[in-house]
């Protein structure tokens, strides 16, 4: 395959994606409200295992 090729087939595949790519059910704040908590939360368990005693 051709770079050519290869780069008009992306921007097709690309182009019939845009219509509906997000799910309705998932809101962004929730998404990353839960990231940032479940990162909080290993940080704490590190921390915790880590001290020096």
């Amino acid at each position: 395959m051709s770079f050519h090729s290869t780069a008009a087939q992306l921007a097709t595949l690309a182009a019939e994606g845009e219509g509906g790519g997000n799910h309705e059910s998932l809101s962004p704040y929730v998404t990353g409200g839960s990231a940032l908590f479940i990162l909080l939360l290993l940080l704490w368990i590190t921390t915790r295992f880590n001290r020096d005693r």
